[in-house]
């Protein structure tokens, strides 16, 4: 009985892969690739000439009788385009078929891209919450936003640069402009990793257009700064003293969120309803 051996690859650098993990690439008797061609270009660099087969988001189930098959007469690899496989990569249903099938599962430790922003982004990282990428569209991730904008722990995305700026927006509107680290490029040699609030860094990109693969490090809830929440009529009064100096909807729900026990999408939702409670 083989084993499955989950190899992490580089994100960028090339020399971040382990020794082990080379060593374990040569010595398997086939290896399951998210693209063979990718995957192909690091083998030639290390001059491993082990037999490769795709493992892929599209045929990953029509392949597991494969693989199965392959680790009945020996060890495989399994390996994304980069990273860790299994996270925001197939693997998954590979791993649990080779568990049923009672073969060992060993993972080869190394590069993972949301674990490397987290580490830099200057946010805590006792406790995160990994989401994956993003919802494509607006109402999506608000349902999103929603569910997690009380949580105290780092949230950490990924996201596409076409739809980077808009993801921006509709997490400063749903969580507030909270604080963000966004790194791009890691471990390449334009890597960049733009740190402070999700407004800042909205400024950042209006006059640069987003370029390469995005991973998104977010503040947590911070804890209520006022343990009393504000009754209706005084949320009402503030909004409208507010709206009366001429400041922007966004604005009203930052500042009147950090004091009132309200949070910000809740207020933005009052002041789009007319200052009405209880509308929906």
């Amino acid at each position: 009985m083989g084993t499955l051996y989950l190899v992490a690859t580089p994100i960028g650098n090339l020399e971040d892969i382990s020794p082990r993990g080379l060593r374990i690439l040569s010595e398997v008797r086939l290896i399951a690739a998210e693209d063979t061609r990718h995957t192909r270009q690091l083998l030639t660099h290390f001059e491993i000439h082990t037999p490769l087969t795709s493992y892929y988001e599209h045929n990953k189930l029509k392949k597991l009788d494969t693989v199965l098959a392959a680790l009945s007469l020996g060890d495989v690899a399994l390996v994304s385009d980069a990273g860790t496989p299994a996270i925001n990569d197939p693997g998954y249903e590979l791993v649990l078929a080779a568990l049923q099938a009672n073969h060992c599962v060993s993972p080869i430790p190394g590069p993972s891209a949301p674990i490397a922003a987290l580490s830099a982004s200057g946010l805590p990282s006792e406790s995160f919450l990994y989401l994956g990428y993003l919802p494509r569209k607006t109402a999506e991730r608000k349902r999103l936003f929603e569910k997690i904008e009380n949580h105290p722990y780092t949230l950490i995305f990924l996201e596409s640069p076409h739809r980077l700026t808009g993801s921006l927006r509709d997490m400063q509107v749903f969580l507030g402009d909270r604080q963000v680290a966004v790194a791009r490029e890691l471990t390449k040699i334009h890597e960049e990793i733009l740190r402070g609030t999700i407004s800042r860094v909205l400024a950042h990109f209006a006059a640069l257009e987003p370029r390469g693969e995005f991973v998104l490090v977010v503040e947590g809830k911070r804890g209520e700064e006022s343990p009393l929440r504000w009754q209706p009529d005084e949320m009402l009064s503030q909004i409208r003293r507010l709206q009366a100096q001429g400041r922007s909807s966004s604005d009203i729900s930052a500042e009147l969120a950090e004091k009132s026990g309200w949070t910000r999408r809740e207020i933005y939702r009052l002041i789009l309803d007319g200052n009405q409670p209880g509308q929906s």
